[in-house]
């Protein structure tokens, strides 16, 4: 296949018009709203400042109802209202971890159902977005992965878990009020139910009207996208979204990852290290993240740590290391490695000169932990044997 072939998938993005007929605005570029409004009767001349009072009324107030967009002419909002909605996906279920993380299952079109995230902390708070319904990975220690893919999200869906968890964080700023620079809902991670870089159309246009200065205004260097290793996308993230990136790595030998992470069989870890290598935003040192699932026995000796060095430094890849206590799910073919022994691998990488945080696993009692999602109705599990056999590990 050629490095600079499209990436594609016999998976279907459902289109933006609802069965009642009326456009949904949310998820539209500014180019894409602009022509819209001027498709239903916006004047061309006055539709690049209509574009700009409905994306913050929509992205700035969190403002669901045209009536309510008070800077607009009365006949203009009914106008609006009998083309359009602004929809976002709906909150099926809500749980609060002891720990304080909200894991929300979210029903979209069609009644699939995703998984979000949102994990507070005292100088940040995370949510974690999902790109597809289920995953074509099947990385065999991710609970996500033993979900079969369904469809790509829509750039609308992407965003509107962004939308509908500052709603049920009461986030939305209210007019007139000071101005607090403190966010509940400070960064974003690409790290939920699906592959981003398999959906890259949708993912870049939602990750754009999050970042939009005008709107939810959230920073680049705020927003992480993880991929597995999709290595002819790797630099249209850079270029055309130019969030930072983070790496599903796990392992050090394509023997190993090609176990764990089965896209290496298509692009092992030298092409890999290689597209990171040239990555644009690595000339500005922007660090890329390397995440690796501490696996017991599998992954986490010693040689491990010394090879992971060695790839990172053989390619001259600013990076950090990310080492994530395997999140335990019925069925899971592997175990967690003991804290001394995560412990002990984390060393040798500091030693090497690399930030080598251990994840703090969050929400593991409500199965959102890293690795944990999976949609309540597609749950039914497999058993351990399946698993293993497919897995090809004997443990």
């Amino acid at each position: 296949m050629s490095p600079n072939a499209p990436i594609t998938q016999d998976v279907m993005t459902i289109p933006r018009k609802l069965p009642e007929g009326k456009l949904n605005l949310v998820g539209l570029t500014r180019d894409q709203l602009r022509e819209a409004l001027i498709e239903h009767g916006t004047p061309e001349k006055q539709a690049k400042m209509r574009t700009g009072q409905i994306w913050q009324w929509i992205y700035q107030r969190g403002v669901r109802d045209f009536a309510e967009m008070t800077n607009l002419a009365k006949a203009y909002r009914a106008q609006l209202a009998e083309s359009f909605v602004v929809e976002i996906p709906e909150v099926v279920t809500r749980q609060v971890s002891e720990d304080g993380t909200r894991k929300y299952l979210c029903r979209i079109a069609g009644g699939h159902e995703v998984e979000v995230v949102y994990i507070p902390e005292e100088d940040r708070g995370t949510l974690c977005i999902s790109s597809q319904v289920g995953c074509t990975l099947t990385c065999s220690f991710c609970h996500t992965g033993t979900q079969k893919l369904v469809r790509n999200l829509t750039a609308a869906e992407i965003v509107g878990q962004v939308m509908m968890a500052r709603d049920d964080l009461d986030e939305w700023p209210t007019p007139g009020a000071p101005k607090d620079e403190t966010r509940l809902l400070s960064n974003i991670v690409l790290m939920g139910m699906g592959e981003p870089l398999y959906n890259f159309e949708n993912v870049r246009d939602a990750m754009k009207i999050a970042m939009d200065p005008e709107g939810i205004s959230l920073s680049r260097r705020r927003i992480t996208l993880s991929t597995s290793g999709v290595v002819p996308e790797i630099a249209r993230t850079a270029e055309e979204i130019g969030c930072l990136l983070a790496i599903s790595f796990h392992a050090t030998t394509d023997e190993v990852r090609d176990v764990l992470v089965p896209i290496n069989k298509r692009w092992n870890i030298e092409e890999l290290l290689q597209s990171l290598a040239s990555y644009p935003k690595v000339s500005n040192s922007e660090r890329i993240t390397f995440e690796y699932v501490m696996l017991d026995g599998v992954n986490d000796r010693d040689e491990d740590a010394h090879r992971l060095i060695d790839h990172i430094k053989r390619y001259k890849i600013p990076a950090k290391i990310n080492l994530i206590p395997f999140n335990e799910w019925p069925g899971a073919p592997y175990k967690r490695s003991s804290n001394n022994r995560i412990r002990a691998f984390a060393n040798i990488i500091y030693q090497a000169g690399y930030a080598s945080p251990i994840r703090k696993t969050r929400g593991e009692d409500i199965m959102a932990a890293c690795g944990q999602l999976k949609s309540a109705t597609e749950r039914a599990r497999k058993s351990r044997k399946q698993i293993e056999a497919e897995a090809g590990l004997n443990r």
